[in-house]
């Protein structure tokens, strides 16, 4: 096929995204979107993964992307096709994920009919998406292609849809490849203005209770970053702390690493956000999960706030010093121009901070109790940090997906990354169902890694069908279910701030999962008890098909630390025992009362 020859739209998209690197699309068929997948039939360079939910295609789309750094790629018919995508496409949206999804749509001339099928998707998914398009013209169709592949993986990534009309991709359409020059518009800013890194490295010089507060942008910019950030990190020596989707940015076993922050992160992290002089952020955008309440966040810092999208800068807190940039090639120059200063910084200081950081860290916040004998119940931490702790043993690459509730927040304390790329989890928009298909993306991308989805018996649920398809494909995932019967933080919040009234939380009418998962041609497992629990993670681990590995767990355990909604970060809840208790900070100074 040349340049200027006609060929069937269909045929003309697949040369575009084979041209965009594209090896894998997550799609379900549809009338409108036939001719697509007929042209699919017809080729071998790109594989189409059959999902069973619009939904979990995006989602699958997102772990594929999130684990390879790639573009991910989603084919969905119209109407129901393309509504059912919309969660995962806000899902992205939230965690600046790369995602360029194809919708079919009704013909051009029924557009706006009331059509079988037709929706008005561009409407829909504009608050949804980074752009989208609707492809009016068969002549534009080949350069919306490259455009949108553009614009979901340039600056701070995001989805983006095509909306495809049938005779789009049925009528002949010339072919354009993608074009090296800049784009017209959208141009965003990757070096950073040195003005600003002097600056930032003038106030960090000064500083005497720094801290580094790290987020997904880092993950985003890909492994150089995570390298930059390390490598200023131990140079300066000043303490680190993570998102949740900055984890694996900065080594978990790393000394200078806090864990992660915000509302279950740890009283280090926390005590030293709350009482540091100069914040130093990169590629995180001040949620307010990490921020609490806003006028208590880090109320004496002076902040420096490296983004790539300068919407983030000043949109929740006021920064001093801000540099709108790529974060590798930010945290490049910043390491740069830190080694060029010869301004010694306060390393007494720095010491004093350090042993009040370590006297937080002497609270050992994350600790449980698990009791050994046998028929003992097992503790959901415990269940997380055996499973930690037996696949580091077995030396396997280790990709984790999660479902969002308890269980998410308890991999997150206690599953401990070394390395970018390999925490997968639904960070701002928190979607229930997200886990199991994005851990289906990730096991496409890695065939021969671990692939583990830790869940909750109520999330899993969302889109279990997608058991179907990992039979399909046979791909081996294995899903680690924390069964407290309950969902867990709704429940915890209901116990903690609604009076115990635990209103529909309940998950009542469970499936048998052992059961469950033999009819999705998978293993089924189960552990009730202490003793039982290493035999049944060896034995998901040793398995070269999908499990589904049910672990009953304490119904009544919490997740703390926590901070309640509303609250400063130096007003914790510790534990059970300290349900009243703050870890605090005066004016006077850093006190635990």
């Amino acid at each position: 096929m040349t340049t200027n020859e006609m060929r069937p739209g269909a045929e003309v998209l697949l040369r575009a995204l084979k041209e965009q690197g594209v090896e894998v699309i997550f799609g379900y068929p549809g009338g409108a979107v036939l001719p697509i997948y007929d042209a699919i039939f017809q080729q071998n360079a790109i594989r189409h993964i059959l999902v069973r939910h619009e939904q979990a295609a995006v989602h699958a789309a997102e772990g594929y992307a999130r684990s390879t750094g790639k573009v991910g790629v989603v084919l969905v018919t119209s109407g129901p096709g393309a509504t059912n995508a919309v969660t995962g496409l806000v899902d992205a949206l939230m965690d600046s994920i790369p995602i360029v999804c194809l919708t079919g749509q009704v013909p051009t001339h029924l557009i706006g009919n009331d059509a079988f099928q037709e929706a008005d998707t561009t409407g829909i998914t504009r608050p949804a998406t980074k752009h989208n398009y609707l492809v009016k013209k068969s002549e534009d169709l080949a350069r919306i292609v490259h455009e949108a592949f553009y614009v979901a993986r340039s600056g701070r990534p995001g989805p983006v849809v095509i909306d495809l009309p049938k005779d789009i991709v049925i009528n002949p359409a010339p072919y354009a490849p993608a074009s090296t020059a800049p784009h017209r518009s959208y141009r965003p800013r990757l070096d950073p203005d040195m003005r600003q890194i002097e600056a930032a490295v003038q106030l960090l010089k000064s500083a005497k209770r720094p801290i580094i507060y790290t987020g997904g942008g880092v993950i985003n910019a890909g492994p150089e970053a995570a390298e930059m950030l390390t490598r200023l990190v131990r140079e300066t020596g000043f303490p680190c702390t993570s998102t949740l989707m900055g984890l694996g940015a900065f080594p978990a076993s790393d000394p200078l690493f806090l864990g992660m922050l915000g509302m279950h992160g740890t009283v280090e992290a926390n005590l030293a956000m709350h009482g540091c002089d100069v914040m130093l952020a990169v590629g995180a955008r001040f949620d307010d999960r990490v921020t609490g309440r806003l006028n208590a966040f880090s109320p004496n810092a002076r902040k420096i706030h490296i983004d790539i999208d300068p919407a983030s800068i000043n949109k929740n807190v006021a920064v001093e010093v801000a540099i709108v940039a790529d974060a590798g090639r930010a945290l490049a120059a910043l390491l740069a121009a830190w080694k060029q200063d010869k301004t010694p910084p306060d390393r007494a200081a720095l010491a004093a901070w350090w042993r009040e950081i370590e006297t937080w860290r002497e609270r050992d916040c994350l600790r449980y109790t698990q009791a050994t004998a046998p028929g003992a119940i097992i503790k959901p931490q415990h269940a997380i940090r055996r499973l930690y702790e037996i696949t580091k043993e077995s030396g396997r690459e280790t990709f984790i997906t999660t479902e969002v509730g308890q269980h998410q927040m308890w991999a997150a304390q206690h599953f401990r990354f070394e390395r970018p790329n390999h925490w997968m989890t639904s960070g701002g928009l928190g979607t229930m169902g997200y886990g199991l298909p994005a851990a289906m993306g990730v096991q496409i991308a890695h065939p021969d890694a671990l692939v583990i989805d830790i869940a909750g018996e109520a999330s899993i649920l969302m889109n279990i069908q997608e058991m179907s398809t990992l039979a399909q494909y046979r791909l081996p995932v294995k899903i680690f279910i924390l069964n407290n019967q309950y969902m867990g933080m709704v429940r915890q919040w209901q116990e903690l701030l609604h009076g115990g009234r635990y209103a529909e939380s309940y998950t009542a009418a469970l499936p048998d999962f052992v059961r469950l998962a033999e009819s999705f041609h998978a293993v089924g497992l189960r552990a009730r008890t202490i003793e039982e629990l290493d035999p049944v993670i060896h034995e998901m681990l040793a398995s070269d098909r999908a499990v589904i590995a049910d672990i009953a767990v304490d119904q009544a355990e919490n997740c703390f630390p926590m901070i309640p909604s509303g609250a400063a970060h130096n007003e914790m809840i510790l534990g059970p025992e300290h349900e009243s208790e703050a870890a605090g900070i005066t004016d006077e100074g850093l006190v635990l009362v």
